[in-house]
């Protein structure tokens, strides 16, 4: 069965989707989805573990041998983000069940399971896989589940929300297929191994380039690099709260992994540096993304909004870790990869117990909530340190190493902005903890009491790995900095 783990890894998620919504209960629908989120992440914990040492794992599709089959390829770099996502998932998945009670109609409960374990099994697949056209199908794969997410809510505005992200999505998603297309038609070869290889006689060919930026252009779409970012205030701010919280702590890590995999696995360092420049692009409008996102944030009224336009910041800081082409920076990338699915999950998690005892979750609601749901407001605050980069969390830690990146560069003022951007952070932070601990509930809203310890749980989990990996980041960083050293290879 070893053998087979990473084919499970995908197939789980994708054959269980279809058995709950034939089952048709909802009840059945969670258990099913949970244990499936478990025996995920167990399986991504030991290809991890097998993979730790630098080698790679191959699987072959019905004995068809890669470049004429689909292969899956299993290393430290989508070892690492298949833990990331199966992980969030089996937090994520057992805090559900209470959360939907209150934002999703009883007779979508199967439909909302249905979709989230079709949008794991793409986020994964597209993870580990070794095929380019196989990474844009499951790419589909979640991006419709993701879409059918979004539009569940009772807010009206999810819908819109949910028609602008396909419209989007579907944008990207385009240019992705028309980059994969024109690297097929260059070499002949869909598998990455196999185009990695083609590809290096070919560096100075037009359609090459073409072929990179389309897929740049359309991956950077579906991460929401600015400016082609307008999908994601509204989707994060109307979804469901805990599919705000699934998607904002997985799916821009897997767009941000995809992006690596094809720059450094398929084109590599030097033709992505050397003859592209990408670097010039990424890192200004990753400068650009973390100050114009971390302002508009500090404007927002409500917290999921503020907390959506503090990820679009967020996404800046990695692909200014990319931008800044050293091992320091990569290394930022990866860990940010990490660091920000614990960080925002504890903060959208907190918010989806506010709203499940509130009603809503503007400052309005949050008001004197210190005292009323103190483990709850407790957990925000966390989140929030991690955020701005306070030490012993782990936002200190990947903050760390993108200042020491840009030192290393001699780029003063990129570190001049990332110290900026933190404090803004700060400001909006402290926005939601000064309503929350110093004002008064206001008379017209009910006196609420703390979130069920169904939903506390799984969000403590998350609060103690942020501490945890924040005080002790060996493992997080030694595996970042392999990785980092191995896709640079020879450029600095």
């Amino acid at each position: 069965m070893s053998m087979h783990l990473p084919a499970l890894q995908v197939i789980i998620p994708l054959l269980l989707a279809a058995v709950i919504f034939l089952f048709n209960n909802a009840r059945i629908a969670y258990i099913v989805s949970v244990a499936a989120s478990w025996l995920c992440l167990a399986i991504a914990i030991q290809l991890l573990l097998l993979v730790n040492d630098g080698s790679v794992i191959e699987y072959a599709f019905g004995g068809w041998e890669p470049p004429w089959g689909i292969a899956y390829n299993v290393d430290q770099l989508n070892a690492f983000v298949l833990v990331i996502v199966s992980g969030i998932a089996a937090i994520m998945f057992p805090f559900s069940w209470r959360s939907i009670q209150a934002e999703i109609p009883a007779s979508l409960h199967v439909l909302f399971y249905t979709a989230l374990l079709l949008c794991l099994a793409g986020l994964l697949g597209m993870t580990i896989t070794g095929d380019a056209f196989n990474f844009f199908v499951l790419l589909e794969i979640s991006s419709l589940a993701t879409y059918t997410l979004i539009s569940l809510g009772k807010d009206r505005r999810s819908l819109s929300a949910a028609f602008q992200y396909l419209i989007m999505g579907t944008i990207g998603g385009t240019f992705i297929l028309l980059g994969v297309g024109l690297l097929y038609t260059l070499t002949g070869t869909l598998n990455m191994a196999d185009l990695a290889e083609r590809i290096g006689p070919l560096q100075a060919s037009r359609t090459l380039q073409a072929a990179f930026a389309f897929l740049v252009v359309g991956i950077g779409l579906k991460l929401a690099m600015f400016p082609l970012h307008l999908w994601l205030p509204g989707a994060y701010a109307t979804a469901p709260s805990v599919v705000s919280a699934f998607l904002a702590a997985t799916a821009t890590k897997v767009a941000v992994y995809a992006l690596l995999r094809f720059m450094f696995g398929v084109f590599g360092a030097d033709f992505a540096y050397g003859e592209m420049h990408v670097e010039l692009m990424l890192v200004s409008l990753a400068l650009v993304s973390v100050l114009f996102a971390s302002l508009i944030a500090l404007l927002q009224r409500g917290v999921k909004r503020m907390l959506a336009y503090s990820s679009l910041a967020q996404i800046g800081y990695m692909l200014l870790g990319i931008g800044l082409a050293n091992v320091s920076g990569l290394t930022a990338t990866l860990l940010h990869l990490f660091n920000h699915a614990l960080m925002k999950g504890v903060l959208f998690l907190a918010l989806a117990m506010v709203f499940y005892r509130t009603g809503g979750s503007s400052m309005r609601h949050m008001s004197g909530l210190g005292r009323q749901m103190p483990w709850t407001m407790a957990a925000f605050v966390v989140g929030g340190l991690s955020l701005i980069g306070v030490p012993l969390t782990v936002g200190f830690i990947s903050k760390w190493y993108l200042i020491l990146a840009s030192i290393e560069r001699g780029w003063w003022p990129v570190t001049a902005v990332i110290l900026v951007a933190s404090l803004i952070a700060v400001m909006y932070i402290w926005r939601v903890v000064e309503v929350a601990y110093f004002k008064e509930r206001p008379a017209d809203l009910p006196t609420v009491s703390e979130a069920p310890l169904s939903l506390l749980l799984p969000t403590w989990t998350l609060v103690a790995a942020n501490i945890y990996f924040g005080i002790n980041a060996s493992v997080t960083t030694g595996i970042a900095q392999n990785v980092a050293q191995t896709l640079l290879g020879g450029v600095q």
